[in-house]
């Protein structure tokens, strides 16, 4: 009888996966807001892809049997679908990768502590296959970004209008100015606010413009009535010129 080699999953029990990394999701209200502007407007982006996966600050199991894992301020996984997740275990998504991820700034990344999380972040992106990755910080007001070129992640020279090949959507941005991003439509992220404010706003154009259409009608329904209004009259006075004797062409 020939022994079969035991695999990893008959060596390795089974371990309890956290759904938290223990660190909180942002320090001020300037990254929360970045952090939920970028994951809603790819959200709403991708609203109509169901395989399209876009999450924010959840945990990321690259690997099983091991507690290694990273929670990017924002994330996409092309390829996978849509739902609740308590972290994303990669084993059970196919094998797939995130392929974008997102990290916004605060001041605690800028002591040494924080530099080094962010090494140790750019480390684990480039070893387990983030594709695109991009940090801002809204206070320096500074971008970089990273495009992967086999097995590493390489500096993007230039972010000034960069369009991300993966998401296609263009990064507005100056050195010194606040970061603006663009759908491929053309269409600017927006915060929940200033969304609502355009929603209300086109409420307030639909309002508007069915009220220019019904008083439309009802100057019609005027116009109508008076036409009919009309000839009533010259009929009445047709009957009365017959009544005469009056042959109404006449007076044609």
């Amino acid at each position: 009888m020939t022994l079969q080699p035991l695999t990893q999953e008959a060596i390795a029990p089974e371990i309890d996966y956290p759904d938290s990394d223990g660190n909180p999701m942002s320090d001020n209200t300037e990254q929360f807001s970045w952090i939920v502007i970028i994951k809603e407007n790819l959200e709403m982006m991708y609203a109509n892809y169901p395989n399209v996966f876009v999450a924010g600050d959840l945990v990321w199991y690259p690997v099983r049997y091991t507690l290694r894992r990273m929670a990017p301020d924002v994330m996409v996984a092309f390829g996978r679908p849509k739902g609740r997740r308590g972290s994303y275990k990669q084993w059970l998504e196919d094998n797939i990768a995130p392929q974008v991820a997102f990290e916004i700034l605060s001041p605690s990344n800028k002591d040494s502590r924080g530099i080094d999380a962010l090494d140790e972040k750019f480390t684990f992106y480039e070893t387990y296959g983030i594709q695109e990755y991009y940090i801002y910080d809204p206070d320096e007001l500074t971008l970089a970004g990273w495009q992967r070129q086999g097995d590493h992640l390489m500096p993007i020279l230039s972010m000034s209008n960069w369009v991300s090949p993966l998401l296609g959507i263009r990064f507005d941005w100056e050195a010194g100015q606040e970061l603006g991003l663009f759908r491929p439509d053309g269409q600017q992220f927006l915060s929940p606010v200033e969304l609502d404010q355009l929603l209300q706003q086109s409420k307030i154009q639909v309002w508007q413009e069915q009220q220019r259409v019904i008083q439309e009608r009802q100057r019609a329904d005027q116009e109508r009535q008076r036409a009919d209004q009309e000839r009533q009259r010259a009929d009445r006075l047709a009957e009365q010129l017959r009544a005469l004797g009056i042959a109404p062409d006449d007076y044609i």
